[in-house]
């Protein structure tokens, strides 16, 4: 369950009047809190009518409230992620690049209630509202959608309650990001979900994905199924593949030297893609030659689908931690 510890007073807020709707006993709890809202604590935080932007020891991250998406993390200076030049920020479509949050679906379903919702389901493309500040070291923030956030459409696409808190937490040389998913409502439901990592490297012809030796592997550009043999994953070609219940933590290295340290909580599938020269046939993709200097490994659960019944949450866990 969620931790009322690390939930920010808005959190709290958030997750109470999305339980409790309007009645008396949320307007006491909004009293209550109400006095406490703006007694945050203080830290670099700047936050505009579209974005969020965080810094701490060096490091900075920038939210589009669009999505939730993470658009930037840099550290000491230096981009951590790729966002396309092409990328639409103005919330009339998912993002290219950055961390797209996936929700309630992985892909496009050909079945089941989440058939009719749009690939990699409606997280993405929804405004979340910004919740505010949790903790000062490391600098913590939290985002809230629920389906009163969600366009009438897809709503009546995927007609359930729910509750989603994504935290956001920035250290020195780590970006820690978690997604808790509750269901207030009186149906179970079914879900994927998935944070889309865009990593920016210098060379992708030099750059490899450890810990994925001998588990299980779905291609979708081959449609084979197979067991990873190689220590070392690299690109060469357009790469699309769902590696399954992935239990080491995984590792992205450039000529031998980690880049990147990646570790999971409740995210047991790890999806490796790189759209190679196919990145030409999708107009929010520049520049063409951008597929060198990009690699998606993606901490997930997609591989089955989770249920949840009314009143759990499920939370997931990602931290990355940059080495060079």
């Amino acid at each position: 369950m969620i931790s009322l510890r690390h939930c920010s007073h808005q959190s709290l807020k958030y997750l109470f009047t999305r339980s409790a709707s309007r009645g008396p006993l949320a307007d006491f709890f909004n009293r209550l809190i109400g006095t406490h809202i703006h007694q945050s604590l203080k830290m670099p935080i700047e936050q505009t009518d579209s974005d969020v932007t965080l810094s701490h020891a060096g490091s900075s991250v920038k939210v589009l409230l669009h999505g939730a998406n993470i658009l930037s993390w840099k550290v000491n200076g230096r981009e951590k992620l790729f966002l396309s030049e092409a990328a639409i920020l103005d919330g009339t479509k998912a993002v290219r690049g950055g961390v797209p949050l996936v929700f309630p679906v992985f892909g496009k379903a050909t079945s089941g209630p989440t058939a009719t919702l749009p690939q990699h389901g409606f997280a993405r493309l929804s405004t979340w509202e910004f919740l505010g500040q949790t903790t000062e070291d490391p600098l913590t923030v939290q985002f809230g959608l629920g389906p009163e956030n969600v366009s009438k459409e897809l709503q009546s696409a995927w007609p359930y309650d729910f509750t989603l808190i994504f935290s956001v937490s920035l250290g020195s040389d780590t970006l820690e990001t978690s997604l808790s998913i509750t269901n207030p409502g009186n149906v179970a439901w079914d879900f994927q979900t998935l944070l889309h990592t865009y990593f920016y490297i210098p060379d992708v012809n030099k750059v490899a994905v450890t810990g994925l030796t001998g588990v299980s592997v779905k291609d979708k550009v081959t449609k084979t199924d197979y067991s990873e043999t190689s220590k070392d994953v690299t690109i060469a070609s357009e790469v699309d593949r769902v590696y399954e219940n992935v239990a080491e933590p995984v590792s992205i290295t450039s000529d031998g030297k980690t880049l990147f340290e990646i570790t999971r909580k409740n995210l047991d599938d790890v999806v490796v893609w790189n759209p190679w020269t196919n990145c030409t046939k999708m107009g929010d993709f520049k520049p063409a030659t951008g597929y060198k200097n990009m690699i998606c490994v993606e901490a997930g659960s997609v591989s089955k689908w989770t249920s949840l019944a009314p009143g759990e949450t499920y939370v997931a866990v990602e931290t990355v931690k940059a080495l060079l």
